[in-house]
């Protein structure tokens, strides 16, 4: 959620993508191992390389690839038992996959004062409890819930590429803003990085699967 204080003019605003940018690791898949184990999380990566290999082929959509490791790893899981692990992944786990060079230039930015928003494809369970941290705001990827229950699909469409821009574009006025900045390390990052005046791409230490 974008909280109310963040739609005030100020002068500068700057966006984070996280996987890549601010981690050294792709969360989600770092999540599954958590969660599912590492024999589990390796043994369903080998079951959906078809999946994984039709999506690098362009065969599928980033969207209808996720949704299917979603269902794979997570459909009907308990959300409490689901978000009590995530918030435990945050404090155990997440810290060793951090980027310091990306946490030194978020730091910068708030100690000027500037609003910090981290906008990302993984889903906001175990990225909304990090941001609240540190004072920022958070737009992620939202897992559907039934009953209680994860579905293995994603609320809405996955934030990913030219969503980034749109969600931004729907939460901020931009032109309210003399200084846009813009971080991200990924050709999906390129709409979001598209909208800002002090664009970064690939500014850090990129991640490798």
């Amino acid at each position: 959620m974008i909280s109310d204080d963040l739609k005030i003019q100020t002068t500068d605003i700057a966006f984070f993508d996280f996987d890549g940018t601010i981690t050294s690791k792709d969360s989600l898949a770092e999540v599954l191992k958590f969660i599912k184990g590492k024999f589990s999380y390796y043994t369903g990566i080998l079951i959906l390389s078809p999946i994984i290999i039709a999506y690098k082929m362009g065969l599928i959509s980033n969207h209808s690839a996720k949704e299917i490791l979603l269902a794979y790893f997570l459909k009907n899981f308990d959300e409490k038992k689901f978000n009590v692990l995530c918030a435990e992944f945050t404090e155990k786990k997440l810290p060793g996959i951090l980027n310091k060079s990306a946490l030194l230039e978020i730091r910068k930015h708030l100690q000027h004062n500037t609003p910090v928003v981290v906008i990302s494809a993984s889903a906001e369970n175990w990225i909304a409890p990090w941001c609240s941290k540190y004072n920022i705001s958070c737009i992620a990827t939202r897992l559907q819930v039934k009953d209680g229950k994860l579905t293995g699909k994603i609320e809405g469409r996955n934030c990913s590429g030219k969503e980034k821009a749109e969600h931004i574009k729907k939460n901020f006025q931009l032109s309210t803003y003399k200084r846009i900045y813009a971080y991200g390390d990924s050709p999906d990052d390129l709409p979001m990085i598209a909208l800002a005046t002090e664009k970064n791409y690939k500014p850090f230490r990129r991640y490798s699967y």
